[in-house]
């Protein structure tokens, strides 16, 4: 069986080693992770999800104080509508996070930007267009549009210098929704530099519904690699979600995909930025500690470990200060179901919100734990210590096994 070195993801005149790491947010996939990746030949995403709380982290801005003073007075309205964000702090966030990133790159490989659509912040069109931008503008390799069809996004960034020569990808989940995608961006003559091609297998949120268990990623990948040499278009295919060992990636990558996107495995990392109490946690799920429910408000399944302390909690909506989730018109899920608890409970000191989770705050304080359909397989890919906790990795570790195991074998750390 061939490994995964044996191949190579080609931009143009630029060669790949073909190995993806996906972008997590909010900052699990960290600057330190995306730049690893491309340190070793391959790509590595970082993700604008809650970019202002990522800039407060990491550069000491205070843009989420700001925001929470600029709206205290309605924090105890159900209305918010008048809740938005400034667009030019929202531009600063965006440039300070890739900018950094960027100016810290080494190595041959590649940076990318993950960017959700469902991120609609109360204002969907203006926030996308000035996160796309803003990228754009601070060096970025590529984007990958992600949670969302995307079916105007292209369209929001036409006229930036940078829209024909930066790698712009999108996430599908059917050849359907590639089909769509093509079809809505025709005018623009401006194809995708590669597909991301997402099974039911992710972690996070995934693009099929409760039957998610009846797809499949290699029946799709085929799908899709057929659809596109029907429409003789070389658009290079990645195969991303429940790809856990090298042997797995090379299989993928025999029978037609270009790359393939992991992160799994990258949650247990020195560089992920999940704190380590929760790494722990990953180590020690078994296949029965994980979920598909439906407690996002963004309408998407949603795999997580059921010990999430989000899960259940009936918090006050925290939108003066995040509101990531507002739609167009300042409505969010959880706004409602929240609100509905709070009728069913009067004078209630705390209420439970069993259906909905305020994915935001708890997103933000790593309380809401996705994972990937194998995380209950991490265990098996370190050595367990004397005090019965797991050896965190490095994400050169995970990344070489990626690039050189066969077998389906996994090396252990030395």
């Amino acid at each position: 069986m061939k490994r995964v070195d044996d191949f190579r993801l080609h931009f143009g005149k630029q060669e790949l080693v073909p190995i993806v790491i996906g972008g997590m947010g909010v900052d699990i996939s960290t600057a330190e992770l995306a730049l690893e990746a491309a340190r070793l030949g391959g790509i590595g995403h970082i993700s604008d999800a809650m970019v202002q709380t990522v800039s407060d982290r990491r550069f000491d801005t205070d843009f989420v104080s700001q925001k929470l003073k600029t709206y205290k007075a309605n924090v105890a309205s159900s209305d918010k509508s008048d809740v938005h964000f400034n667009l030019a702090v929202l531009e600063e966030a965006t440039r300070n996070h890739v900018g950094k990133t960027m100016e810290a790159k080494r190595g041959d490989g590649m940076i990318f930007i993950n960017c959700m659509e469902k991120l609609t912040m109360n204002a969907p069109r203006e926030t996308l267009r000035v996160r796309l931008s803003a990228a754009l503008d601070a060096g970025i390799d590529g984007i990958t549009l992600a949670a969302g069809l995307h079916l105007g996004s292209f369209a929001l960034i036409e006229d930036h210098p940078r829209f024909r020569h930066a790698k712009l990808g999108i996430i599908v989940s059917s050849q359907r929704a590639l089909a769509m995608f093509l079809r809505k961006n025709a005018r623009l003559n401006r194809l995708p530099d590669y597909v991301v091609v997402e099974g039911p297998l992710a972690g996070g949120h995934l693009g099929f519904g409760l039957d998610w268990a009846k797809h499949d990623l290699a029946t799709i990948v085929s799908e899709v690699n057929a659809y596109l040499k029907s429409e003789h278009l070389d658009i290079p295919v990645i195969a991303a979600g429940g790809i856990f060992t090298g042997s797995d990636a090379a299989a993928f990558l025999e029978h037609g995909a270009a790359a393939v996107q992991v992160a799994t495995r990258f949650t247990v990392t020195e560089q992920c930025g999940l704190p380590d109490k929760v790494k722990q946690e990953y180590f020690k799920a078994s296949e029965a500690d994980i979920e598909v429910n439906t407690l996002s408000p963004t309408g998407y399944p949603m795999r997580m470990l059921k010990g999430s302390p989000g899960i259940g909690s009936g918090i006050r909506p925290n939108c003066e200060a995040y509101g990531y989730l507002l739609d167009a018109n300042g409505r969010c899920a959880y706004i409602d179901a929240y609100n509905r608890e709070v009728e069913l409970h009067p004078g209630a000191k705390k209420v439970k919100v069993m259906d909905k989770t305020c994915l935001c705050t708890h997103m933000r304080n790593f309380d809401i734990w996705t994972c990937g359909h194998y995380t209950y397989r991490l265990k098996d890919t370190s050595l367990r210590e004397a005090d019965g906790s797991y050896r965190l990795l490095t994400a050169e570790h995970v990344f070489r096994d990626y690039q050189f195991s066969a077998d389906q074998k996994i090396a252990l750390p030395a």
